[in-house]
């Protein structure tokens, strides 16, 4: 599957122009399932990065910290060859969020997002990764460049990625920057961005819960676009949790999505 900024661009300028800066509710074959009415704000277009306002609802925070509770590991990462393993690079604890009905409807928001192309085949499943003081991730890219990473079992290639705020407990810290973004001059953006970092460190997303940053990884060619390194900043206090969703360049099978009664 090729990669495309200029197809989700086009995809948003089309949600933008039935209602400017916002996505109106649109209920989907499930009656359990309705969106909510999140703003869009294109932050680059190269690489494409848009930062997301009210991507999850209360309820669906509150839903995935349930349904995850007590299943949390010490978060592993693959190295050059592609074995995992626990570095200090990445301190967090992680887990897979179990697909249910609600789980379902995230899905759809973020592949309808992705437009309507994407099959659900294409996700990964839902990871959420929990940041307690001290703890980051450091430096790094979503797309791979180890074959063993890319096979056609896992679907190829990261395609596309969103880190979602899911819940902040007293935080300060540990937001989300790319050193290589250039820091956005409308102070507009300081609702979203830290204002106050210094211009040479980039840009970092605040973790303002309910809100998502999605970003392309990968060129037109299929290459990984070295622009969205990006790192995991430190918590100096409290807590974050977080939600990573990947799309994949193609199918998973079955012995990594798991099962699901509908594609």
């Amino acid at each position: 599957m090729k990669s495309s900024s200029f197809a989700i661009i086009s995809f948003l300028a089309g949600i933008v122009s039935c209602s400017p800066g916002s996505v109106p509710q649109v209920p989907l074959s499930s009656k359990e399932c309705t969106h909510p009415p999140y703003n869009i704000h294109l932050f680059s277009k190269t690489p494409l990065v848009i930062y997301i306002s009210n991507f999850l609802t209360p309820d669906e925070r509150s839903h995935l910290q349930e349904v995850t509770k007590g299943t949390f590991a010490r978060s592993a990462v693959a190295d050059e060859s592609g074995e995992e393993g626990h570095r200090q690079t990445r301190t967090s604890r992680s887990t897979t969020v179990p697909r249910d009905s609600i789980v379902r409807c995230i899905e759809s928001r973020a592949l309808a997002f992705q437009g309507f192309d994407t099959p659900r085949t294409h996700l990964e499943p839902l990871q959420l990764v929990q940041y307690g003081t001290g703890e980051k991730y450091h430096l790094h890219t979503d797309w791979f460049e180890s074959p063993e990473r890319m096979t056609s079992e896992v679907g190829g290639n990261r395609l596309s990625s969103f880190f979602v705020y899911v819940a902040a407990g007293n935080l300060t810290g540990g937001g989300t920057n790319f050193p290589i973004l250039n820091s956005p001059y409308d102070e507009r953006w300081c609702e979203f961005v830290d204002c106050d970092e210094p211009y040479e460190n980039g840009v970092t997303f605040k973790p303002i819960p309910g809100n998502a940053v999605f970003w392309q990884n990968l060129n037109e060619d299929g290459s990984g676009d070295p622009a969205t390194i990006h790192a995991g900043l430190p918590v100096t206090s409290g807590s974050k949790l977080g939600m990573n969703i990947w799309t994949r360049q193609g199918p998973l099978s079955e012995k990594f999505r798991g099962t699901d009664e509908e594609t």
